[in-house]
């Protein structure tokens, strides 16, 4: 196995977001900062801080050279960050040195690195609601689909009360709608231009730095900040914790998908599976399981990506570092995720006949809850527990059913106690199609 699972010529199937691996290769990385340079060049020849001729020469070799990334690899690892080599090999590939002379005026490396870390995570991100958008349309056709296909309800992997699939598929994209407006709103705030100089000061620029900062962020599309955040990492914390949420809550709908398909449930079917070496017979939840993985591993990344905040003075190498280890593997997981998860949301389809076989139980002890109430119309809530409770007993010692015992002790709730299962759903179909309607209502306002 590769250090990473996510660059795997083998695993990358299992983990890897193709779309968003290539925002994370080293020619991807090279390629914004050019972008970055080449328009930080044309801003300052439009505001006179440059030549004219040396900006224009600069911004139209940004978008044609071509730099090899492993020849930045010696000096990268001697200076701990790749610009200086980057700039050297730019200017040399200009071959026009008067006007290379002007690359990088008055920038420092993190005000490139950053600003070429936002553009990438922009157009990743910008993916990643796209596919939440995709999880979301398909589980609110699941949810109206089946909003009254009964099924039992579990807690504490056992059988509770009867529910509707409907439901489940709704408390899974519930949090999911709630993590769309997270993102969007925190995306707003969050794509931000880095431009302040080498110690945050912006003293080569002066006075000029408000314009220099406008016409930068306008040119690239990302926020003004108005003023340095090289040391301000709280803003990435955040977002490792938006992509830590929106994992978690992928992998809580995986956990639930390998749990209803295990071999003595059978109640729900994914649209592939995957094959054993030895076991013929074996349909093994992949899909549902890779999301588990890539949870923890994401809220791992999640957790250290914390620890940036903790970033010393006008700049910090070490929390800097930490944040290149664990923000891409993060991103990637998140991106993964999502992509698993429209494709098994429009592709997953539920036994109906495994649920009713289930709720059919010949003891009819999912229907106690429900008893109990009903019970308790004609005496004290406690009393009535109680007398549920031994009739359970009862049922599971002689191996008759609860409602015969109960409409034998209890006649007044006789038609309770034989009234068909659909009628003991509660809310659940109704939650089914409050989140139906919701989604499509947030995709609405995302179209608009």
């Amino acid at each position: 196995m590769s250090i990473s699972a996510f660059d795997s010529a083998i695993y990358r199937d299992l983990f890897t977001d193709r779309d968003v691996a290539k925002l994370f290769t080293d020619s991807a990385e090279i390629r914004a900062m050019m972008i970055v340079e080449g328009a930080l060049a044309k801003a300052q020849g439009a505001l006179g801080m440059i030549p004219e001729t040396a900006a224009k020469a600069i911004h139209r070799a940004s978008m044609e050279l071509q730099i090899d990334p492993s020849g930045l690899a010696q000096e990268t690892g001697q200076n701990g960050v790749p610009v200086p080599a980057l700039v050297a090999a730019f200017r040399k590939a200009m071959e026009a040195p008067d006007h290379a002379a002007y690359l990088h005026w008055g920038a420092t490396s993190q005000d490139i690195i950053d600003t070429a870390l936002m553009l990438r995570l922009r157009q990743a991100t910008s993916l990643i609601e796209a596919r939440l958008d995709d999880i979301l349309s398909g589980l609110a056709s699941l949810a109206r689909t089946h909003a009254d296909t009964p099924m039992a309800a579990r807690s504490y992997g056992q059988v509770a009360a009867p529910s509707a699939f409907g439901a489940l598929v709704a408390a899974w994209g519930r949090p999911l709608l709630r993590h769309k407006a997270r993102l969007n709103t925190f995306s707003g705030e969050f794509f931000t231009l880095s431009l302040s100089g080498a110690a945050g000061t912006s003293a080569v620029w002066g006075a000029q730095t408000p314009a220099l900062r406008a016409e930068l962020a306008k040119a690239l599309g990302l926020r003004d900040p108005s003023h340095s955040w090289h040391a301000e990492r709280d803003s990435m914390a955040e977002f490792a914790s938006l992509l830590s949420g929106l994992l978690g809550s992928l992998g809580k709908m995986g956990t639930d998908l390998i749990l209803l398909t295990r071999s003595e449930l059978g109640e729900l079917r994914l649209p592939k599976a995957g094959g054993s070496s030895t076991m013929p017979q074996k349909q093994n939840p992949v899909a549902a399981s890779a999301l588990v993985a890539l949870a923890r591993h994401g809220q791992a990344m999640a957790h250290v990506m914390q620890g940036a905040t903790l970033h010393a003075e006008a700049r910090d190498g070490a929390a800097w570092f930490t944040e290149w280890l664990s923000l891409p593997p993060l991103v990637m997981a998140a991106a993964k995720s999502a992509a698993i998860s429209a494709e098994l949301a429009q592709g997953m389809t539920p036994d109906t006949d495994a649920m009713a076989a289930r709720l059919a139980d010949p003891l009819g002890l999912i229907r106690a809850e429900g008893l109990s109430f009903a019970l308790a119309a004609h005496m004290p809530r406690p009393e009535a527990q109680a007398a549920i409770k031994a009739l359970c007993k009862t049922a599971q010692e002689t191996g008759r059913p609860l409602p015969d015992l109960v409409a034998e002790a209890h006649p007044e709730i006789a038609d309770d106690a034989q009234a068909p299962i659909t009628a003991l759903l509660g809310q659940a179909p109704a939650e089914a199609r409050s989140f139906a309607d919701d989604v499509t209502k947030a995709l609405n306002r995302s179209k608009a």
